[in-house]
């Protein structure tokens, strides 16, 4: 099931693994990326930790990770292609997969739904 941090992060999470991307919000937010630099397979991130480095037409930004695990595998498509990311955050522009991710790390995240909301709010971000 896919769920969205208040960061702008979606996640997949399906028992203790978790694919990581940018929602389309962020993704709108950061304009056209021209390079991202991806974690490295076998790293361990921490939950607030930079999960990889995005630079865009617009601004450079690491991004947070927003759940702790180790990288098993990195959309290698991204370093020939980070425009994906740009054109396709929520489909083929996905950045890591992460294992040993606990359950209550990801309870709090929100639903498509919720996210589309809490986009919708200027405030509440």
């Amino acid at each position: 099931m896919r769920i969205y941090s208040e960061d702008h992060l979606w996640v997949d999470y399906d028992q203790g693994e978790a694919t990581l991307g940018i929602s389309a919000h962020a993704a709108a937010e950061l304009g056209e990326v021209t390079y991202v630099e991806l974690p490295e397979i076998g790293a361990a991130i921490a939950a607030g930790g930079v999960l990889c480095v995005v630079e865009s037409l617009k601004t450079a930004a690491d991004l947070p990770c927003p759940v702790s695990g180790r990288v098993i595998a990195v959309n290698g498509r991204l370093a020939a292609e980070p425009r994906l990311l740009s054109r396709d955050p929520e489909g083929n522009g996905w950045i890591c997969r992460l294992s040993g991710v606990a359950a209550d790390e990801v309870s709090g995240f929100m639903p498509a739904a919720a996210y589309a909301a809490y986009v919708a709010v200027p405030s509440a971000q």
